[in-house]
C-alpha cells in the first residue's frame, strides 16, 4: 500500500511539473482525457452498454470535444476570472464562482450541447430543442451542484 501512496504521489509531483512547464498543453491534454473517461464510465457503468456494445465512435466524438473546445474554452476562460478577481480568499472565489456560474456557465453548456449534438447529427432545428429542454429542466440542478460542490471545495480549504 505504501509503494502504491508513493508512486501515486510521483505521478501528481511529475504531472504539476508538467502543468508549470506546458500549462496549456497539459490543460488541453487532461480535458480531452477526463471527458473521454467520463464518456466510457457512462456508457459502461450508467448505461451499461458492455465492452462489446461500447461506441468508441461516440467516445472519440467527447475526447475530440475535450480537446478542442473543452480544454482550451475552460482554459482560457479561468485565466481571464483570475484577471477579473484576484485573490485567493474566501470572498475572492466566491465572486469567481458567482461570475462563473452567472455569466459563463450558462454560455458554455449550450456551446457544449451544440457542438455534441451537431456532432452526433443533429439538425439545427434539433439542437435548439434540446437546449430548449436543457434550459427548462437541467440548468437549475446543474447550477445547484456546481454551487454545493465548490462551496464544499471551499470549505476545505479555508
Amino acid at each position: 500500500m505504501l509503494h502504491l501512496i508513493r508512486t501515486m504521489a510521483g505521478l501528481w509531483r511529475s504531472y504539476q511539473a508538467l502543468m508549470s512547464k506546458h500549462p496549456w498543453t497539459v490543460q488541453i491534454i487532461t480535458a480531452g482525457s477526463l471527458v473521454g473517461v467520463g464518456d466510457v464510465i457512462s456508457q459502461q457503468l450508467i448505461e451499461r452498454r458492455g465492452l462489446a456494445n461500447h461506441s468508441v465512435r461516440r467516445t472519440a466524438k467527447m475526447m475530440s470535444i475535450g480537446f478542442f473546445f473543452v480544454g482550451p474554452v475552460i482554459g482560457g476562460w479561468y485565466r481571464v476570472l483570475d484577471k477579473l478577481v484576484v485573490g485567493e480568499t474566501k470572498s475572492a472565489a466566491l465572486k469567481k464562482m458567482a461570475i462563473d456560474q452567472m455569466c459563463f456557465a450558462p454560455c458554455f453548456l449550450g456551446a457544449f450541447l451544440g457542438i455534441s449534438g451537431t456532432l452526433n447529427g443533429l439538425t439545427l432545428e434539433q439542437n435548439v430543442a434540446k437546449l430548449r429542454r436543457f434550459v427548462r429542466t437541467e440548468s437549475g440542478k446543474t447550477i445547484k451542484v456546481a454551487k454545493d460542490a465548490q462551496t464544499a471545495t471551499l470549505d476545505t480549504h479555508t
